[in-house]
């Protein structure tokens, strides 16, 4: 089932359509909080084992919760595709057992891949380069982690052995794995999602699979369906003379981008321009790709491979809706949005949608919060989603930026292919309108020529400086946006919304790198400052973030060592203890107090137990404190989603019954019951 199936039904959820990917016929389903039993029936079915899936599965798996997955591939992809790991999704990784870790050894050096280079071939003149790396980018200041360059279906084998680690099986569609997939941890291969029935009592999936060559299909009962089904050579001469990441090459003979994924493997993708029906897949044989190769490398290379050619139009879209069915029937990653690869915000979304939803639904499944829940997860991520496919449109928009300066307009190449696709082009034989699409071409790439791009020739010297003014002024292709990384906030959902007005309007994309500035709003993540904690015989130092539990839905109070805030801890203990959630409470401490860690927190807390006292690091004395990076005061606290978001948030303390301030917060994240807004002053 492709991405446009899944998509494409949202728009009409609650009727009943047939589209090349089946059909699903909606009607409402009970209110009721529970779900079936029966061993019959799967907690939780994914459908597309693409990263977003497959992270899904292993969050799921750690918070307890059984799943499997459905693949309509018989086998792993070996298409290099997305590449770029952003700050947030490293982190999300470090949640799973040694994960980012692994990518940070396994990933090329930083050095190799940290530029932008335009260049007239690989081996001729630079027009110029982009440093996407800040100094600020390797101090893990504001992240534990920092962003990767990594491959997708590499990613792919580290999930897939992440998942062996915790008991998943790769199967195929032999009748002895029927029972054990809806046992969960399961990976069918080679099975097709064809059609959804939302019944009142579970989810009927059909599945289409080839068995001994005869088409079959299975019948799959699940209580949540969940969707994230989509998306010694140059290497060496790189190496040694111009390392990078992207490489935009101009000149007379082809236009192209070469993307590259790993310089010491040799591993390249060539983006090209593509326009059918006047072109079509067949024209580009791996001969003839490999004379375009030769075009843009500026010679002839003796050890080229092509290992795969596939045709690819850009996206910029969003599902009208996240969740249906009663909120049993969920999209995330490519099937709920497509962006532009402009950023990286494809792999990295999704990832994080993932991270989003798995607590919401091990929450409901376990019992801990209703299944309305879950709809938070479509007003939490849909408005990052329309962000982000904005913010990647205006990326886009500044690569547009370096062909225009160098007097080739895209939308001219466009125009032209409309026209003899829709017009007068569209009467004349094929053949001729081939002709013609070539011709426009090679008149714009003239533009290119040695002879006109030159500081000797005015207008090319003009073109040239307008160039070297993009790349200035930061207006070109951009890898890295820390803000929207890691200050994506939700401003409502499973939360309780600041009382404090806006002072302004959050800032549209503009396409430009904006830094990172840490907050503690509801709805942000959580900021990192590394902590010391006490162990059996040292104190070791971690993030903040390590204070989030991975492996069980727990939300995390934090507090400083002050009376009033252990009164507020000790009234979350016994609200959390009433509505069945785990809760931990984190201990503050000044980074003066090192030695002043005593038994305070002990008897503060008695008989409640699962606290943790730790010290701040500062990286300087003159550095900020942990409540000055949250802008609170040491009064205040703050009480952590499973996801690292702030779920509620007391700036300058609790005023009023602290029992009451913590019965809201936890009601109002877990949906339990509404909370106004105005009752909640703190």
């Amino acid at each position: 089932m492709g991405v446009s199936g899944f998509m494409r039904r949202f728009t009409y959820l609650f009727k009943t359509k047939t589209y090349p990917f089946g059909y699903i016929q909606s009607r409402a389903l009970s209110n009721s909080k529970t779900f079936s039993t029966n061993d019959a029936v799967l907690p939780v079915l994914i459908v597309g084992a693409g990263p977003v899936g497959l992270v899904l599965s292993i969050l799921l798996t750690k918070l307890g919760i059984k799943c499997s997955v459905l693949e309509k591939n018989k086998s792993f992809s070996k298409h290099p595709q997305a590449h770029f790991i952003n700050n947030r999704s490293m982190e999300v990784f470090r949640k799973v057992d040694g994960l980012a870790e692994e990518i940070e050894k396994s990933q090329p050096p930083v050095d190799l891949w940290r530029k932008f280079i335009y260049c007239t071939s690989l081996t001729g003149s630079i027009l110029g380069s982009v440093d996407h790396m800040k100094p600020q980018d390797f101090e893990k200041v504001v992240s534990p982690v920092s962003v990767a360059h990594f491959s997708q279906y590499k990613l792919i084998r580290l999930l897939l052995k992440q998942l062996e680690n915790i008991n998943f099986k790769v199967c195929t569609s032999e009748a002895s794995e029927r029972h054990s997939f809806l046992q969960g941890r399961r990976i069918l291969m080679g099975h097709e999602c064809v059609s959804i029935n939302a019944t009142d009592h579970c989810i009927d999936v059909t599945a289409s699979f080839l068995e001994e060559g005869k088409l079959k299909q299975r019948n799959i009962k699940c209580n949540i369906l969940v969707g994230t089904d989509g998306a010694g050579n140059l290497g060496e001469y790189l190496l040694n003379e111009r390392p990078g990441m992207l490489f935009f090459i101009f000149n007379t003979e082809a236009i192209g981008v070469l993307v590259a994924h790993d310089l010491k493997q040799g591993e390249f993708v060539l983006q090209i321009p593509f326009y059918p029906p006047q072109q079509n897949l067949e024209d580009f044989s791996p001969e003839i790709c490999k004379q375009l190769i030769f075009k843009l490398a500026g010679q002839e290379l003796s050890d080229v491979s092509v290992i795969d050619v596939k045709p690819w139009v850009m996206h910029a879209e969003v599902a009208q809706k996240f969740v249906c069915c009663d909120n049993r029937i969920i999209l995330a990653g490519d099937a709920a949005h497509r962006f532009p690869p402009a950023g990286g915000f494809g792999m990295n979304t999704g990832i994080q949608d993932a991270h989003n939803l798995a607590w919401k639904v091990a929450s409901v499944l376990q019992g801990i919060a209703p299944l309305s829940l879950l709809h938070t997860y479509e007003t939490e991520r849909k408005p990052i989603a329309n962000f982000n496919t904005a913010l990647s449109v205006e990326n886009f928009k500044a690569a547009m930026a370096v062909p225009s300066a160098l007097g080739l307009d895209p939308t001219i190449a466009n125009s032209v292919h409309q026209v003899i696709n829709e017009a007068v082009g569209s009467f004349l034989p094929s053949v001729l309108q081939r002709a013609m699409l070539d011709g426009i071409f090679k008149v714009g790439r003239a533009q290119l020529s040695e002879s006109l791009l030159n500081e000797s020739n005015p207008l090319g010297s003009s073109r040239l400086a307008k160039l070297r003014h993009i790349f200035e002024e930061g207006k070109s292709l951009q890898l890295q946006f820390p803000a929207e990384d890691l200050g994506f906030r939700y401003f409502e959902g499973a939360l309780v919304p600041d009382t404090e007005p806006l002072v302004t309007a959050p800032e549209a994309p503009t396409g430009r790198r904006r830094d990172y500035i840490p907050s503690a709003d509801p709805g942000s993540r959580l900021p990192h400052m590394n902590v010391r904690v006490s162990t059996s015989s040292s104190w070791e130092t971690i993030s903040t973030l390590d204070l989030v539990a991975g492996d069980k839905v727990e939300f995390l109070l934090i507090i400083a060592p002050i009376e009033e805030s252990y009164h507020l801890a000790r009234a979350a203990f016994k609200v959390a203890e009433d509505l069945k959630v785990s809760t931990r409470v984190c201990v503050m401490w000044p980074a003066n107090a090192v030695n002043k860690v005593e038994a305070r927190s002990k008897a503060a807390l008695a008989p409640w137990e699962n606290y943790l006292d730790v010290v701040e690091v500062k990286r300087s004395s003159d550095s900020p404190s942990w409540w000055n990076i949250c802008q609170m005061t040491d009064k205040g606290a703050l009480l952590v989603r499973p996801d690292d978001h702030i779920a509620w948030r007391a700036k300058l303390g609790v005023n009023g019954d602290p029992s009451l301030a913590m019965e809201k917060a936890f009601s109002a994240t877990l949906g339990l019951r509404p909370v106004n807004v105005e009752e909640t002053t703190l």
